[in-house]
């Protein structure tokens, strides 16, 4: 019987690479210098595709591929797989959502603590020296500061519950209201960002949400609010970003996301009010090894 094929579209997590390996005839895209003539000699075989944040199944992709049966997403987000096309062939979709919730959730915390508390430059301040010249300078307080989040999905929600525990007062917008809880309502980003002190971005990217994060929002949100992105680079206008940041309109920013990774817009580089992160969130040990049990 001919192996099954599994192509995966880049590189991902070592673990996973390996349990493929022993099970599937394991075809590593990114290594193909002429991808197109190589799926061409391997369609028939290939069954299933192994996608992430960065490169999933666009519909070209699953055209070419008569015999598949399922794109496995090693990521919460399925914004990288064409979802009609998925369902106008009948192929399956699958994502590792549940167990990567705590690692995305924690390092929002994380984030707001940073750019608040300005742990990053306090550290650089320690290793240059410059405490012996004295004390660093005074930073914001964390604890009880409004908390606006965009989408209470499971990610959203657990950043929620984390935050009360610093008594913060939580707000919220989603595509409807939120039975079972007890946190305030807004029915448009705006108003949301205007309610808050800090604003998380947590929502899935759609069409509907990508820039959902604009001028509007950013200026309602204010000189003294704080933007922390865990969920896609999309979701945020980036060049109103900068700009707000630069000009001092925004107080501001946490991100571990961008939206064209891995660039990043190198004006943010030498601004102290902001962190930026690789794209982490889910990226400990134990979460990537539970995401690559689901998605073999």
């Amino acid at each position: 019987m001919e192996a099954i094929g599994v192509l995966m579209m880049c590189p991902m997590n070592n673990y996973l690479d390996e349990e493929l390996d022993k099970r599937f005839k394991l075809l590593r895209y990114w290594t193909q210098p002429k991808q197109s003539e190589f799926l061409a000699q391997q369609a028939d075989s290939i069954r299933a595709v192994v996608g992430n944040a960065s490169a999933g199944a666009d519909a070209a992709l699953i055209d070419a591929l008569p015999k598949l049966e399922i794109v496995s997403n090693f990521s919460v987000g399925l914004d990288k797989v064409d979802l009609v096309k998925c369902k106008e062939k009948g192929v399956r979709v699958t994502n590792t959502p549940d167990v990567l919730t705590d690692d995305v959730a924690d390092l929002a915390i994380g984030l707001m603590l940073a750019v608040l508390r300005r742990i990053c430059e306090c550290d650089k301040y320690v290793r240059r020296g410059a405490w012996k010249l004295g004390d660093f300078k005074l930073t914001t307080k964390f604890s009880g500061k409004r908390v606006g989040i965009i989408g209470l999905g499971r990610i959203g929600l657990a950043v929620a519950e984390r935050a009360e525990a610093f008594d913060c007062p939580i707000n919220y917008y989603s595509r409807s209201k939120k039975a079972n809880t007890n946190y305030t309502y807004y029915g448009s980003v705006v108003e949301l960002a205007s309610n808050s002190d800090i604003l998380v971005v947590a929502c899935a990217l759609t069409p509907e949400t990508t820039h959902i994060v604009n001028r509007e929002v950013i200026d309602a949100l204010g000189p003294k609010g704080v933007l922390i992105n865990i969920g896609r680079g999309p979701h945020v206008d980036e060049a109103e970003l900068v700009s707000a940041l630069v000009e001092g309109r925004l107080g501001g920013a946490g991100l571990d996301v961008f939206e064209k990774e891995p660039e990043v817009p190198e004006q943010l580089f030498g601004l102290e009010n902001v962190v930026l992160l690789p794209h982490v969130g889910s990226g400990t040990v134990e979460t990537r090894k539970a995401m690559a049990d689901l998605s073999r």
